[in-house]
């Protein structure tokens, strides 16, 4: 319902749900080392870009046995799991679901066998054709686990493993130039370690030298937690296979670099690495052109916790406004279980934040977010700044506005969701209650990553999209029904 003043009221929906990422995949081929538990760890790093299940698969080059369930790394894995996952080879995933349901059938790592050869795969990223690929599949019965296809990444285990007389190097080779979307794959059988990317590298994928070994990740982060020195970045359109003969490579594709410029503004930690360049010092660059573009009169510069850090921190330095922590954030509010109280939700965003009162109040403030989405939480956040006895509130974005939704990897609202898809942002800054608005351009954004436009992906500022996307392929649901798989 909206009301006379024509600004939108949804304060009783319990958080505005920040964009999440399809999924953060880690491989590990490294005989001598207890490989389950450096997949723990490695999706320990990762658990901020999947929170809906976590999974292991370990081969001890005879067998692979996969453990995976609903929940964060934490929840699903204690010693006696971890214990029971031996071998040399790897492969870990941590899911938020794009196409399938969010259900434990759809948990990865996926598994396919013959009889004669195993697959375990994850996958991060999303597939825009998974009808077509399933349709190859034929009506054959290409697994034994009794799980239906009803994921785009257990089409395409179905389809490495779819003929038993072929190898999986060349299976992956033939299949993956026919899969449109993206996809950062880790996978493997039961005597190698396999990495790809699609030929647009729309997500991150990294490999990493362990002293005994190899590993694959999605970001760099997940290589220092486990001690494992950065390497190379897989490259777009590159099949990698990593056993006792070494790392072997070849391209199955030719490469259309499109990277997600998404990673830099929000998706990535900002202690990862991407093309050369750190996300912390990006943002922060974001910071000081945002202050430029659209200065302020305020006394006070501070973040919301956490993403918005970097960004403040570069407005500050530009704009010689003093840096300040007004929000504190509870560290414990993440995934739940528990339903909050009505009286709860309608308190929404005070379960994660928190105003300084003797910081915020009589000041003029500056706050710099790292995206508006829906616009729920900066409508309650600027109420609460105000409630808190802030005299100006003056919010600043380290991103252009996000008008469109992607279908590569991030489960962005539909258009008619995103709060600037429909209003402007003097509508926006009306809507939010802000004194002023002001979001990054997407050339200072682009400038800030140090790359050349044309190799980032940027669909979801301009909609522009590098790959696009019949209507048949826009749900995470298109599978559901057809009966594909065993």
């Amino acid at each position: 319902m909206t009301p006379p003043d024509g600004r939108l009221t949804d304060e009783i929906v319990p958080e505005d749900r920040p964009p999440r990422d399809a999924c953060g995949v880690f491989g590990v081929w490294a005989p001598h080392e207890d490989v389950a538990n450096l997949a723990y760890y490695g999706l320990y790093a990762l658990q901020h870009r999947g929170q809906e299940s976590a999974g292991i698969a370990v081969s001890d080059g005879n067998r692979i046995m996969v453990h995976k369930e609903m929940g964060l790394v934490a929840q699903v894995f204690d010693e006696p799991a971890l214990t029971a996952l031996r071998g040399h080879i790897a492969v870990g995933h941590c899911r938020y679901s794009t196409t399938g349901a969010s259900v434990w059938a759809n948990a990865q790592p996926t598994f396919r066998s013959t009889g004669t050869i195993s697959l375990a795969l994850g996958h991060n990223g999303n597939l825009i054709n998974t009808r077509e690929l399933a349709a190859l599949l034929g009506g054959r019965e290409p697994g034994s686990t009794g799980i239906a296809a009803t994921s785009d990444t257990d089409v395409l285990t179905a389809l490495f493993v779819s003929d038993p007389a072929v190898a999986v190097e060349t299976a992956a080779a033939t299949v993956l130039p026919l899969a449109k979307g993206a996809y950062s794959l880790v996978f493997m059988d039961e005597q190698t370690l396999y990495a790809a990317r699609d030929p647009h590298g729309f997500r991150p994928l990294v490999l990493g030298r362990l002293d005994t070994g190899w590993v694959v990740a999605s970001e760099t982060a997940a290589l220092d937690i486990v001690g494992a020195r950065f390497v190379r970045e897989i490259e777009p359109g590159e099949l990698v296979s990593i056993d006792g003969r070494g790392v072997r490579s070849r391209t199955f594709a030719a490469p259309k670099p499109s990277g997600c410029l998404f990673e830099y503004v929000y998706l990535a930690r900002p202690d990862t690495t991407i093309s050369g360049r750190g996300v912390h010092a990006t943002r922060v660059a974001v910071g000081r052109r945002l202050a430029a573009e659209h200065p302020a009169d305020a006394d006070m510069v501070i973040p919301v916790p956490e993403s918005g850090t970097p960004a403040a921190i570069g407005f500050a330095e530009a704009s010689g406004i003093p840096f300040g922590q007004g929000l504190v954030k509870n560290s414990y509010v993440g995934r739940t279980f528990i339903q909050p109280s009505q009286t709860i939700r309608e308190r929404g965003i005070k379960l994660k934040l928190n105003p300084l009162r003797d910081v915020i109040a009589g000041r003029r403030l500056v706050v710099v977010d790292d995206t508006i989405v829906r616009g729920t939480t900066q409508r309650a956040l600027v109420a609460m700044l105000r409630e808190a006895g802030a005299r100006e509130v003056h919010v600043r974005v380290a991103a252009p506005p996000v008008s469109w939704p992607c279908f590569y990897g991030i489960d962005f609202a539909t258009r008619a969701e995103l709060i600037a898809g429909r209003l402007s942002p003097e509508e926006i800054c009306a809507s939010i209650g802000a004194d002023t608005l002001g979001y990054v351009s997407l050339a200072g954004l682009i400038e800030a990553t140090t790359l050349p436009e044309g190799r980032l992906c940027r669909a979801c500022f301009d909609g522009q999209y590098p790959v696009p996307v019949g209507d048949d392929d826009r749900g995470k649901h298109v599978l559901d029904g057809l009966g594909v798989g065993s």
